[in-house]
């Protein structure tokens, strides 16, 4: 290797070392709960605020998906992991992940969800969503897991984009509940089902 060549290799390796020590990812307990449900409502607030008619996203946040009360349940549901991703030592995203899961129709044996993967709009594009989703790659191979899933909305293209980089393919579709989500813009409850082979 010619010296140019060899201080480009090393700088590169030194910024790659850099940057995977900044990134830290702790999976946490119900003593954690406040702090995630904070975590959460933050980074929704970011990205998903025009998803909402007047008072919905009070409503998803405060009353459907991250009281402190159902964050302690699911944290204390055995089937279910969380984890907090930190950069500097900062919280900016988390991970939570059903261990035994199956796209309607299948054996939860062989499935693991990806339920949530949030990142806070302060560390998008800095590398940390595929370090996420590597990381998710590695739990399900440490359960023996045949495939992970995920739900992502159907108008989302730069998430789509994300996951099919990652490898995820479309495996079905279906609609948010207009009963439930009446609070939210009709153009916004469709889903589509991805999957990934591990």
């Amino acid at each position: 290797m010619q010296g140019k060549e060899k201080l480009q290799f090393n700088f590169t390796v030194l910024i790659l070392a850099y940057i995977l020590e900044l990134i830290e990812i702790k999976k946490i307990d119900s003593t954690a709960a406040e702090a995630l449900s904070s975590l959460a409502k933050s980074i929704y607030v970011n990205h998903y605020a025009h998803l909402w008619l007047a008072g919905g996203m009070d409503w998803y946040m405060n009353e459907f998906a991250y009281p402190v009360s159902k964050i302690t349940s699911e944290i204390e549901n055995k089937n279910c992991l969380h984890y907090i991703a930190y950069i500097n030592n900062i919280a900016v995203g988390y991970l939570k992940i059903n261990i035994d899961a199956a796209i309607e129709g299948g054996d939860i044996k062989e499935g693991i969800e990806l339920e949530r993967i949030y990142i806070h709009n302060t560390a998008v594009n800095k590398g940390l969503g595929t370090y996420l989703m590597n990381f998710v790659f590695d739990i399900a191979k440490s359960y023996q897991k045949k495939y992970i899933f995920l739900k992502a909305m159907d108008t989302a293209s730069l998430a789509m984009q994300f996951y099919t980089k990652m490898g995820y393919a479309l495996a079905g579709s279906f609609r948010l509940s207009d009963t439930i989500f009446h609070l939210m813009k009709e153009e916004y409850r469709g889903m589509y089902i991805l999957k990934k082979p591990v």
